[in-house]
């Protein structure tokens, strides 16, 4: 099980109104310091940590933030209309667009997913596989 993903930023206030544009609605939790950011789903009272944290934090060896060539770290939203509100809010908090909420044919029927970039240039997903929702075959059929 993965515990926790950081992704470096040389500038955290902007990182931080990059992520605080959707982390929170999406369960996320922030607690900042010196070191960055640390963003964690709430643990109830004797329950263990709902896995991963995500970090965002200056590199520790002092040197500029760097993006990984074909890193993503992927978040789950609870539907598709919440994809389309996130992405919007991460767009308008300085994220760049990397491909509109929608339904992927390499995927599956019920991915519903749209990618950004943060203001570092971190790829990041955020995806809905509600299958209360209707899926890429059924918005197909309705046409």
């Amino acid at each position: 099980m993965i515990a926790y993903v950081t992704v470096g930023a040389d500038d955290i206030a902007l990182a931080k109104r990059f992520y605080c544009a959707f982390l929170p609605a999406l369960g996320y939790e922030l607690t900042e310091g010196p070191e960055g950011l640390s963003y964690a789903l709430p643990v109830a009272s004797g329950q263990s940590p709902v896995l991963p944290d995500f970090y965002v934090k200056p590199p520790f060896d002092g040197q500029h933030a760097t993006t990984g060539n074909g890193v993503m770290i992927a978040f789950e939203a609870g539907c598709q209309q919440q994809v389309r509100d996130l992405h919007a809010s991460a767009l308008a908090a300085g994220g760049f667009d990397e491909g509109q909420p929608g339904f992927r044919p390499a995927y599956g029927a019920r991915f519903y997913v749209s990618y950004l970039r943060d203001p570092q240039g971190n790829k990041i997903a955020l995806f809905s596989s509600n299958p209360n929702e209707p899926g890429r075959d059924d918005h197909a059929q309705s046409l």
